[in-house]
């Protein structure tokens, strides 16, 4: 008898077990983007605030340790979870894949995130268009201008490194066009030409966005370099080899198609083999490395 009970406790034990590490999956699964955001940033040492930037306020991550350096680095967010379907807006553009934020909590270099308007922070100006066509727009720049501002003020750092994953690329070529602390700008699959992105997806125009490419002669003058993976169908590498083109002759622009990485896999790997590489600017304008 005491041996059956013994066994009932122990088939007991097991099923609280089981049911414990399913609660734990469904409540992990209900996480808000923000708080699974600011979970992300408390396991690598980080907060997480609000900047008040206009139009948009912006969420920031920063680590707890102030970094005492002339150069910040300022990983800008993707797209994100911008559409719900493939006709329809998200109503939350946050991303779902905290990618990006891994990679700037994990970078041993000064390092800090921020997101696009209206990923993880709303406000009353936030509606799909800001997340869709204008996604690339001039409020979208002025906001994100705004924090490199406050940042530099609150660090006084003398420049930026921009880090721009996706749609972020675009926005860290613009940021640089705009800016005279930009030292230099990496993307990873990066939306390097909005408007070729489009033709090449056969997708409609994004109305009410910038070009980078509309301000190409101040964009071959920045440092560069630009990372795509050979198995990304969003950002293919042809995308690459159409910008470089377009753009022409440049100062320093190096760039790598890697293999085995794609859209979203892949890139924690080959990030920390390539974020502390610097850009050789003393060699050929356009570099293909390996």
């Amino acid at each position: 008898m005491k041996l059956q009970n013994l066994d009932l406790l122990k088939q007991v034990g097991g099923c609280l077990q089981g049911a414990a590490l399913i609660l734990s999956a469904v409540l992990s699964g209900c996480q808000s983007p923000h708080q699974a955001l600011q979970a992300l940033a408390s396991q690598h040492s980080a907060r997480l605030e609000t900047l008040p930037t206009q139009p948009f306020p912006l969420a920031l991550g920063t680590p707890l340790q102030r970094p005492a350096t002339s150069r910040i680095r300022i990983y800008l967010e993707g797209d994100g979870h911008a559409w719900a379907t493939s006709s329809q807006p998200s109503l939350d553009p946050s991303p779902r894949h905290l990618l990006v934020a891994q990679l700037a909590f994990s970078d041993p270099l000064p390092s800090l995130y921020l997101a696009r308007p209206c990923q993880f922070v709303t406000s009353t100006r936030c509606h799909p268009a800001i997340w869709t066509n204008r996604r690339f727009g001039e409020e979208v720049l002025n906001s994100l201008d705004g924090a490199l501002d406050r940042i530099k003020t609150r660090y006084r750092n003398q420049d930026f490194e921009l880090i721009g994953y996706s749609g972020g690329g675009a926005l860290a070529l613009l940021l640089a066009t705009r800016r005279d602390d930009v030292a230099q700008v990496q993307t990873l699959a990066g939306n390097l030409s909005p408007r070729q992105w489009v033709r090449l997806h056969k997708l409609s125009p994004l109305s009410g966005s910038l070009e980078p490419l509309d301000q190409r002669e101040r964009l071959a003058r920045i440092p560069q370099r630009h990372l795509f993976g050979a198995e990304d169908d969003v950002m293919p590498p042809l995308l690459l080899q159409q910008y470089r083109r377009a753009l022409g002759t440049a100062g320093c622009l190096q760039s790598a198609v890697l293999p085995t990485v794609s859209h979203s896999l892949g890139w924690e790997h080959a990030w920390s083999v390539w974020r502390e590489r610097p850009l050789d600017c003393t060699r050929h304008a356009f570099q293909s490395l390996k």
